[in-house]
This record gives C-alpha cells, structure tokens and sequence, in this order.
C-alpha cells in the first residue's frame, strides 16, 4: 500500500506527539503488510471448514478421491522433493504411519513437485510407503493452503480441517502424538493394544 512509505517524521516537534500523530497510520500498515504476507491460497479451505471432493494422482499407488479417505482421522502432509525441511520430516511421518496409520487414522502425502519421477525417486530413496500422490494441476496445493512447505494438515473423519501446522516436525515424537490424540479425540495406546493383539493373533 503507497501511503505505507510516505510517512514523513516532522523535524521540530516533541517525539510524543509524534507518535501519537503517526501511530494510527503505523498500526494499519503493520495490519496491512501482515495480511499480505500470510494471504490465502485461491480456493483455500480454513480451519474449521470441510475439505471439497478431489481426484487424486497416484504416486505411489493407485490414484484415489479424497473422500475414499472419509470415515478415519487424516493426516495430510504436503511436501516437495526439492524442499530440505519436508525431506527433513518424512521419516517421522513415515514412522508415525507404519505404528497408527490404518487403525485409527490414515497417513497420506501430496507432492507439489513439477516433476513426478523426481517425487517418485525421493519416495524410493527415503524408504516411504504411505500413500502419495502428485498435485500437478496445484488444486490440492490452494485448497489446503500450501503457500510455503511443508504444510500438515489434522483432518476429522467427516473432512473437516482440524489443524495446519507449516514447517517440519517430528511427527512421531511424544508431543506431536499428544497433539493429534486431542484433534482425533482418540487415545494413541489403543493403537499399541492393536498391535499387541495382531502379534498374538
């Protein structure tokens, strides 16, 4: 916004007045410039909101809907084979899936990445197994809002969008495990129970 770089500061008067002069233009430029920086992807879906019907290339797997993953708890994790923070995260999230994805809620992975045969070599390279797919066509990548990567999304079984959370995490760690029990409303050792049973099957 222009009027943003146009404020002058008077040379002669008192500071206090001043600011007091200038500090309503300040607040809305800080206000506006905030905005900008964190505008939405076209087509966003917020916090709260129920994800729309995507068809989905697969990547490592047949491709699906979205809403085959209807009816469990998501995790949706948005990444690129060219992004060091979202190769940084995938082992956890590849290690989250294997112990509590299927029982209680799925694990699945969106490649923004230009090029599916890199994506592709990157899923190979890293040993990931969940399923993924390819976003070529950036619809998936607006309505999650993936602006910056990697983006993970907490997602209830009905579609609605629980939590997004920027940046690499450990996704298996005791913390991040608190916190998608609380979103999902469910007790992760009851997944252990599962596993437990399975081995004694």
């Amino acid at each position: 916004m222009p009027f943003c770089h146009e404020i002058a500061w008077p040379g002669q008067e008192g500071k206090l007045a001043r600011m007091k002069r200038f500090f309503p233009v300040i607040l809305l430029c800080l206000v506006a410039m905030t905005s900008f920086a964190f505008a939405k992807t076209p087509g966003e879906v917020e916090i709260g909101g129920i994800l729309r019907e995507a068809q989905m290339q697969g990547l490592s797997g047949p491709s699906k809907k979205l809403s085959d993953f209807r009816g469990k708890p998501l995790v949706i994790n948005v990444w690129a084979s060219w992004c060091g923070p979202c190769r940084e995260e995938m082992g956890s999230l590849q290690r989250l899936s294997r112990r509590y994805g299927g029982k209680q809620f799925n694990v699945i992975g969106i490649s923004t990445d230009d090029y599916p045969d890199r994506a592709a070599a990157f899923l190979k390279q890293s040993g990931t197994t969940f399923s993924n797919f390819i976003d070529s066509k950036l619809f998936l990548e607006n309505m999650l809002g993936a602006d910056r990567l990697p983006l993970t999304l907490l997602v209830d079984a009905q579609g609605r969008v629980l939590g997004k959370f920027y940046g690499a995490k450990q996704w298996d760690s005791p913390q991040a495990l608190e916190l998608a029990a609380k979103a999902f409303g469910i007790k992760m050792q009851d997944a252990l129970k599962s596993d437990v049973q399975s081995a004694i099957k």
